[in-house]
């Protein structure tokens, strides 16, 4: 067989080395190489051409296979089914991770069939080539030579890709001459017996507004896709299989899931479920800089006495702050409705209670009781008023020392989810210890509620007092969720791991608080009145002081203490105080009145004067309209009149036209007619009269 040669350049990429390193080893050792020297015709230095067989065996086994690719390259034309695939093989452009994970079994199958064809391709015995072929592609792969060769071309078509990859990139590519005898992946979501017009109804119909609102079916789309198909006339519409397929394959491998979401439940529940959510990074703020407010409704019940004395069964709401760098509850208060009072009482237990202290920021929920005016000095409709306080927007929050709250945006409870994932934590941590709870008030499915028969457990007395309930609740708050490792902190990588720790050991907002007898006086409540000339009228009694008399049919602002309402304070609209006006009655009536007792007092005064009222008007009501038609007692057969006088009948009270004409001329007429039909009405009365006397 003739001897091979390839020049030095040729060898170095054959050996895989630089080509100054294969020339210092044909330097070092030209006895071990088998070289000749070709002239070069244009008088430059003369080629130095190295025999393959002086070469590595690697170096000889990567040569034969760049012959068989050439030989491949001298194949003749494919034909025109040949011409029309694309040029670019699919194993190129495929992620072999996936593959691998995907098809595990066929890559290691072409693992071992890779090993198969290096072995033939380092074949370079003498003999029949053609029957060793036939015999060793029977022996290794069971299949004929036919077989063998085919993967041959391709594997050397593949090494081929190999080089031209990695000259151009740089990388290795090795990884193709196994990946090219896997069997190519079956091309998903082409569906080729579904038409585009097909799909496109499909779709119209999937996404229809109130088709998904209504949670419509597969079943429905698919019986309303064949009378669409009957009205277009298509010829065939696919099996119900292959259009749950197709739809299936719409919602994962497209991810049009959430676009559906969107269109089913709307906005406000994709904006709540699907929409992304920003991470906060709590770590950066100081202990009290921010705190979030809310009102959290428990999922147990407890018996509540109302003012009226009944007992009745509620689930109690408590109303709390937490501070958002270390998750600790303050500000504690349970109520049966919460309003702007409790979320006063709330603040100033957070403020001077331990732990506590004055926030810098506030934030709250959007309702009416955080963001009434007397809360925030503006109205609650004007969203961006509170951005800089100012005398005008002088509201509760801004009087104790914070600087500036925030309002949670409405259906958005993701905006205060550190205040949010605590209530989730006491529902499940507290409140399912208790007997009468009854499930998850904001659960999504209804198997998480409980069925108790509540009335029953209030009427055995199971039930605990809001007071007891409270107990309890304080009790859990101080000694187990304080102390407890809280999971939002250890995720903020925070180096305390229970609220009480962060709370009192990591740096803090400080501000001093202000006076309790200036936040006693915040507490009371404030209103707009008239000056009347006898003073101020409220709850129905008249307020003086000498003071007022300046001031009369002007409007001015008072404020009340709701414990004792016998006094209130008068200020002008700069919010000087003028005066301290008292009502000399209440006073009378006791040194100090509360207001709950004084409304109280003056429903009980109209109720009482309601049903004496009633009593009378049902005392002088006349026998005869009682038992109608009784004619033993009656005032025209000689009934006794109690009082001396005119006694005038319903109906006969009129008024005068002015009519100059109804004066003078048909006021006769009407009188004559008048008085016919009286003597006509006495006449009848008469007729019988007689006819009982007989």
């Amino acid at each position: 067989m003739a001897e091979k040669y390839v020049t030095l350049a040729e060898a170095a990429e054959l050996e895989g080395v630089k080509y100054n390193t294969m020339v210092q080893r044909y330097n070092r050792g030209s006895d071990k190489f088998k070289v000749k020297t070709i002239k070069n015709g244009n008088g430059g230095k003369d080629a130095v051409m190295v025999a393959v067989s002086s070469l590595s065996k690697p170096a000889r086994q990567a040569w034969r296979e760049k012959e068989k690719l050439k030989e491949l390259a001298r194949l003749p034309e494919p034909d025109e089914e040949e011409k029309a695939k694309p040029d670019r093989p699919w194993y190129v452009d495929e992620d072999l991770d996936w593959y691998i994970s995907t098809y595990p079994e066929k890559y290691y199958k072409a693992v071992e069939l890779g090993n198969v064809i290096r072995e033939f391709l380092r074949y370079g015995g003498a003999g029949d080539k053609t029957t060793w072929a036939e015999e060793f592609a029977q022996e290794r792969i069971g299949k004929g030579a036919r077989t063998l060769y085919r993967y041959v071309k391709t594997y050397l078509t593949a090494s081929a890709w190999a080089d031209k990859l990695t000259k151009e990139t740089g990388n290795d590519y090795e990884y193709l001459k196994v990946l090219c005898l896997c069997r190519k992946p079956k091309e998903a979501g082409i569906f080729p017996s579904i038409p585009p017009e097909m799909k496109q109804c499909i779709k119209n119909i999937w996404f229809n507004k109130d088709f998904a609102q209504n949670h419509g079916t597969m079943e429905m789309l698919y019986y309303k896709l064949g009378q669409v198909a009957a009205v277009n006339e298509w010829e065939k519409v696919p099996s119900y299989q292959t259009v749950t397929r197709y739809i299936n394959h719409m919602m994962e491998d497209e991810n049009m899931r959430n676009a559906h979401f969107l269109v089913a439940e709307g906005r406000r529940e994709y904006r709540n479920k699907v929409m992304h959510k920003g991470a906060r990074d709590t770590s950066k703020l100081k202990v009290m800089e921010i705190v979030m407010g809310d009102e959290h409704t428990f999922d147990a019940w407890c018996s509540y006495k109302q003012p009226n004395g009944k007992v009745i069964a509620i689930r109690p709401k408590l109303v709390a702050w937490i501070d958002v760098r270390s998750r600790t509850i303050l500000g504690d208060i349970l109520c049966k409705d919460g309003n702007s009072d409790i979320l006063k009482q709330s603040m100033l237990k957070m403020i001077f209670s331990d732990p506590g202290g004055v926030p810098e920021y506030i934030y709250i929920d959007n309702g009416k009781d955080y963001t009434a005016k007397t809360m925030t000095g503006v109205n609650r409709k004007a969203r961006n008023a509170h951005l800089v306080f100012d005398n005008e927007a002088h509201g509760f929050y801004q009087s104790i020392g914070i600087k500036d709250y925030h309002r949670a945006k409405p259906y958005e409870p993701w905006s205060k989810t550190q205040i949010e994932r605590s209530f989730r934590t006491v529902c499940n941590q507290f409140t399912r210890w208790f007997k009468s709870y009854t499930g998850t008030l904001t659960g999504s499915k209804t198997s998480e509620k409980r069925d108790k028969d509540i009335q029953r457990m209030l009427k055995n007395g199971e039930l605990l007092t809001i007071e007891e309930f409270y107990e309890r609740w304080h009790q859990w708050l101080t000694e187990v969720y304080y102390h407890k490792t809280h999971r939002g902190l250890k995720a903020a990588g925070e180096e305390y791991a229970t609220p009480y720790e962060v709370f009192t050991r990591e740096d803090r907002y400080e501000k001093p608080a202000p006076p309790k007898s200036y936040c006693t006086m915040l507490m009371m409540k404030e209103d707009g009145v008239r000056v009347y000339t006898s003073g101020i009228r409220r709850w129905e009694h008249w307020y003086y002081s000498p003071e007022l008399d300046d001031y009369q049919d002007k409007k001015l602002a008072i404020k009340w203490d709701p414990d004792d309402v016998s006094v209130i304070y008068v200020f002008d609209k700069n919010g000087r105080k003028i005066c301290d006006a008292e009502c000399q009655e209440l006073l009378d009536f006791a040194p100090g009145v509360p207001q709950k007792a004084l409304e109280e007092h003056i429903r009980n005064q109209n109720r009482q004067l309601k049903r004496d009222a009633q009593k009378a008007k049902e005392a002088q009501i006349p026998f005869e309209e009682i038992y109608e038609g009784y004619v033993g007692f009656s005032s025209t057969a000689g009934g006794i009149e109690l009082m001396i006088g005119n006694k005038r009948k319903k109906g006969e009270v009129v008024a005068f036209p002015e009519d100059r004409t109804w004066q003078q001329g048909f006021r006769k007429k009407e009188a004559a007619k008048a008085s016919e039909y009286i003597n006509s009405k006495g006449q009848d009365a008469l007729k019988k009269l007689r006819a009982m006397n007989e």
